[in-house]
C-alpha cells in the first residue's frame, strides 16, 4: 500500500498530552509532525529542491530584517509552536517581537514555545493542498498572529492574513509590507519560476 502525505490520523478521541506529543516528535526525528487544534495529526512531506531553495530564500529575507532592526527573533521551519488554539504548528518562517519571547521560561523556549508567532509565511509547496495551508493560516490568526503570507506558486499568487480582516488574495510580482508588525520589512515576489 503506498502512502500519500501529508498523512492525517485524527486522534481526537485518542487524549495525547502535550508532553507525549513532544516525546513521540523527539523519538521521530526523521517524519515532520504537526497537529491542528482537532487533534488531527499530521504526518509532513520533505520539500522538494524548489520549494526548500525558496523558503530559505525568503527565511533569510526576513533574518536580515530583523538582524539591521533587532526587533524580535526569527525562526526556522523546523520550529514547531504550541499555539493558544490547540494546534502544534511549524510555520515555513516565523517572527516573535523581543519582549513576547523574552517572556516565556527556559524551557518553554526550548521544548515547542507555547506561543503564537506575531508573523509567519507559509510557502506552498507542490504536495501542499491549497485548502489546508488556507485553513493552517485561519488557525495562526485564531491563536493571535498578527500578520501572514501564504506564498502559493502554483497559482502565481500570495494570501495576505490579518486580525480582524478578511485575507487579500494578491497576483504575482507584488511587494509585501510587513506593516506596522515587521516596521519596515519589504519583500518583492516575483514571479514563480523553475529555474
Amino acid at each position: 500500500m503506498e502512502l500519500t502525505l501529508p498523512l492525517k490520523m485524527n486522534l481526537e478521541n485518542v487524549h495525547m498530552t502535550d508532553e507525549q506529543f513532544y516525546n513521540l516528535c523527539v523519538a521521530n526525528p526523521e517524519l515532520v509532525l504537526e497537529r491542528n487544534a482537532k487533534g488531527v495529526l499530521i504526518v509532513m512531506t520533505p520539500v522538494g529542491g524548489d520549494s526548500g531553495r525558496r523558503e530559505m530564500s525568503i527565511g533569510g529575507e526576513l533574518y536580515l530584517w530583523n538582524r539591521q532592526t533587532d526587533l524580535g527573533e526569527v525562526f526556522s521551519s523546523l520550529t514547531l509552536f504550541k499555539l493558544p488554539s490547540g494546534g502544534d504548528r511549524s510555520p515555513d518562517a516565523a517572527w516573535i517581537e523581543r519582549s513576547r519571547w523574552q517572556a516565556l521560561t527556559p524551557e518553554q523556549r526550548q521544548k515547542f514555545p507555547p506561543i503564537a508567532p506575531d508573523f509567519v509565511i507559509e510557502l506552498r509547496s507542490r504536495t501542499d493542498r491549497l485548502a489546508d495551508l488556507q485553513e493552517k493560516m485561519q488557525e495562526y490568526l485564531t491563536s493571535g498572529v498578527r500578520l501572514g503570507w501564504l506564498l502559493n506558486p502554483q497559482d502565481q499568487q500570495v494570501e495576505i492574513y490579518r486580525q480582524g480582516q478578511e485575507k487579500e488574495v494578491r497576483g504575482l510580482p507584488t511587494r509585501l509590507s510587513g506593516e506596522c508588525v515587521l516596521p519596515g520589512f519589504e519583500l518583492w515576489v516575483d514571479l514563480f519560476t523553475d529555474d
